[in-house]
């Protein structure tokens, strides 16, 4: 029901939109209807000559651009080019030298750009004609209209807002929003290593392919069954099974260490909180490296423990899959804790004492005051943040490539995907798969989108859920 009411909402506004337009042609006068053409026109022939030549240089820098070079890559993106590389033969050398022609890379690229420029120029134009319709209303009405020098002011002053945010907002449209546009395309190609665009092969479309690799069923060079989307439920399973206790392992003993160092009676609280905090101090990239070296076979901890006479051979942290696993959940544990001793620590000081006192005065022992009184207060406010943290971990690329790599190495899985390992989560999977020999940045495309449904299929199912979300004005 929500979404037939947003694509309702969506459908609705944009036939408003329409009308709107066709009246404002049709009621305006002809200085307004000049402007559905030449963009500006109305406001330099009212008075607004700097608003009018913003909009005027827009359009002409978009002709331009279209007439340059925009129409040229728009013309090449049903085939993402035609000539390939080749060779031509020098007598003077005698060699074979390269000769590349078409490049598929910069054509989807490119094409992405020219389609996100035209989007920009149509919600230009139709902000020229909406303030080509407002001028023309407000000097029917014998009010005065804004000079240049208002325009100005107002960037600072009741408009400084959109000022300040216009640089963000457009860092993100190119530095968030182009690139996963792009990537969603090149999942319907066969962009890979045999096929980079330039160098070797051009790449084109080959619609639903790639989805289909995913998740049907191919024999491998050996004959055994395996496939990606074999592989991708093994991982994916992990990486569930990981999220889940790297949440909750750190979410819980974050809060107890936080509560046992907010327990009155405990002396030097702040040397506790600053010993905690000091693995937040230490780049990850440090302190992973070091541990992973010190759970090696020869590391540290294995010569210690045979040392002392405790095992009589090494123990396989990182060799056996069991080991790996619980391994990289324990230290993930370890760098958590902190995180979540400082967020639970200020929370806890803000519950109030008097439901405690009531509690104690019923015979609610501690466990009972935990459960209905600390817990409670604690989801409630740090709902959102779990969210957040599961999905968080989800993605997680630093602990497991930095302690593990994702070894052990899984056989079965590595045969028709690449080397996968038992602790890979998708993200470093889909790391491996695009720096490879293959290089399949096709099925690294189709992997970020079903992570992406997946993560967002939780997190929707989730926010509507919880009762920070559904129960906030009771809880205020």
């Amino acid at each position: 029901m929500k979404l037939f009411s947003l694509l309702k909402t969506i459908a609705v506004g944009i036939y408003n939109e329409a009308v709107d337009i066709f009246l404002t042609f049709k009621n305006g006068d002809w200085k307004t209807r000049l402007s559905f053409l030449v963009m500006g026109f109305g406001n330099i022939a009212r008075g607004q000559v700097l608003r009018g030549i913003l909009f005027l240089v827009f359009e002409i820098v978009f002709i331009g651009y279209m007439i340059l070079a925009g129409g040229h890559w728009l013309s090449l993106i049903t085939t993402l080019g035609k000539n390939g590389p080749s060779s031509v033969y020098d007598p003077i050398l005698d060699v074979f030298t390269p000769v590349y022609n078409d490049n598929s890379f910069k054509i989807l690229l490119y094409s992405v750009l020219t389609v996100f420029f035209i989007i920009a120029f149509l919600f230009t134009w139709r902000v020229n004609i909406k303030q080509n319709k407002i001028a023309q209303q407000i000097l029917a009405s014998g009010k005065k209209l804004k000079s240049s020098k208002d325009d100005l002011r107002s960037m600072v002053d009741d408009q400084f807002h959109k000022t300040l945010l216009a640089l963000p907002l457009t860092g993100i449209i190119i530095f968030t929003v182009l690139p996963i546009f792009f990537m969603i395309l090149v999942a319907f190609t066969n962009f890979d290593g045999s096929h980079n665009g330039y160098t070797n092969n051009l790449f084109t479309w080959v619609g639903l392919d790639n989805f289909n690799t995913m998740l049907s069923w191919t024999a491998n060079s050996q004959g055994s069954v395996q496939s990606y989307s074999a592989t991708f439920g093994e991982v994916l399973t992990w990486t569930l099974i990981w999220a889940f206790f790297a949440t909750f392992t750190n979410y819980f003993l974050g809060m107890f260490v936080a509560m046992a160092i907010n327990k009155k009676g405990i002396k030097l609280k702040k040397l506790w909180r600053t010993i905690l905090v000091l693995t937040i101090a230490i780049p990850q990239f440090i302190s992973l490296l070091y541990v992973s070296k010190m759970f090696a076979k020869n590391g540290i901890i294995n010569g210690f423990l045979m040392n002392m006479g405790w095992i009589d051979q090494a123990l396989p942290f990182w060799e056996e899959a069991s080991w790996a696993r619980v391994s990289v959940i324990l230290i993930n544990i370890w760098i958590g804790i902190p995180y979540l001793m400082l967020i639970t620590t200020g929370i806890l000081m803000n519950i109030p004492q008097d439901l405690y006192e009531s509690a104690r005065i019923d015979g609610a022992n501690a466990w009972q005051q935990y459960r209905k009184i600390t817990l409670p207060y604690m989801l409630f406010v740090t709902g959102p943040y779990l969210l957040t943290s599961f999905t968080g971990n989800m993605n997680n690329f630093n602990v497991i490539y930095l302690l593990t790599g994702g070894a052990p190495t899984n056989p079965a899985a590595s045969s028709a995907a690449g080397s996968v390992g038992y602790t890979d989560l998708l993200v470093t999977w889909l790391f491996k798969i695009t720096t490879g020999a293959e290089a399949a940045y096709n099925i690294a495309s189709v992997i970020g989108i079903l992570v992406f449904v997946a993560v967002a299929v939780i997190s929707l199912v989730v926010y509507n859920v919880l009762p920070s979300i559904k129960n906030e004005e009771d809880f205020q």
